[in-house]
């Protein structure tokens, strides 16, 4: 590029002749596919009713627990797309960076789509895995993420606890034996859910990878050769996306529009179709009809009814000193 061509661009920016926003989606590890297939209609989009303005989306993807933290610590993401409700809450709770209400601002407590657990196991399913109470054979090797970083390990965490506590008759000492085993047959606890896909598949370690059914049965189609199977539990719970603008980035960022607009496209019909493409679930049911066959039934628990709330959630299972913990300092015993 000549001098000549470099300075009449900058004279054009400079006169508002060309403009572009930039977005920053921070979001969980997992997502990377989806928000890559996502982004290009809602920049035709954008650009077709803002002419003049081109729209750029960047994407940050780790661990969705590590992610909050880097916004907390300065990252100017204009929106987030995490994978627990708590990793937005704490940049109400600890940032002031978004409303308390936050969850009322879109429909569906603010969650487009959603996803539940789900196993990948090697071709032929020689464990025979069918259910969470064969994760816990002292013959089967695991590979999840790790709760303490990861939303993806806490809900694998949760849905192990859930369906162990029903399975149990809701006997305590029963489900921490099951628990304690659980964390024996874990041979890699990785940072993030993506992490735990790599060290099963490029390391060909574990029997069995237990992740979102997103992104077991993204994987399975992507490595045809290997022949892998998913296996759908037959209780599990409903791992909610919540999403949001970050008010307080937006507003040093003046992105305001976009970063409504972009989320608000999340939940359009060509936005969910894409999702279900990608194995995500949608609160819409003739759309979820027409892909019934790509989302197996199975007895969902809920959460709330299980555990209580999100912060009850963390205390007793995930703050210093909890279950999480205690049977950690048990796992070589």
């Amino acid at each position: 590029m000549t001098k000549k061509i470099a300075a009449y661009i900058f004279s054009l920016v400079l006169s508002g002749g060309v403009e572009a926003t930039t977005l920053l989606n921070s979001s969980y590890d997992v997502s990377r596919e989806l928000f890559t297939a996502l982004n290009p209609p809602f920049e035709q989009q954008w650009k077709k009713n803002n002419p003049g303005d081109t729209l750029i989306i960047k994407q940050s993807h780790a661990g969705s627990s590590k992610q909050a933290l880097s916004i907390l610590q300065g990252l100017k993401a204009d929106v987030v797309t995490y994978n627990q409700v708590t990793d937005v809450q704490i940049l109400h709770d600890k940032g002031q960076l978004i409303p308390s209400d936050w969850q009322k601002r879109l429909p569906n407590d603010s969650s487009p789509f959603y996803s539940t657990m789900a196993f990948l196991v090697r071709k032929g399913n020689p464990k025979h895995i069918k259910n969470w109470s064969d994760l816990v054979r002292s013959d089967v090797k695991l590979i999840f993420s790790n709760p303490k970083t990861s939303g993806n390990g806490r809900y694998t965490w949760l849905a192990a606890w859930s369906a162990l506590d029903l399975l149990s008759g809701h006997n305590h000492l029963k489900i921490e034996k099951f628990m304690k085993q659980l964390l024996q047959n874990v041979e890699v606890f990785d940072t993030g859910g993506r992490g735990a896909t790599t060290t099963f598949i490029n390391s060909e370690m574990g029997d069995v990878l237990i992740s979102f059914e997103s992104e077991v049965n993204t994987i399975r189609d992507r490595y045809p050769k290997q022949e892998y199977q998913v296996i759908l539990p037959s209780i599990n719970i409903i791992a909610h996306f919540p999403v949001t603008w970050v008010d307080k980035n937006i507003r040093q960022n003046h992105t305001e529009k976009a970063a409504r607009s972009y989320l608000e496209y999340l939940y359009t019909p060509n936005a969910q179709k894409i999702m279900t493409s990608f194995y995500y679930r949608v609160n819409n049911p003739k759309l979820m009809e027409k892909n019934k066959n790509r989302f197996p039934c199975t007895h969902f628990l809920k959460l709330e009814e299980v555990f209580g709330s999100w912060d009850q959630i963390i205390k007793t299972h995930f703050a210093s000193g909890g279950e999480l913990d205690k049977l950690l300092a048990t796992r070589h015993e």
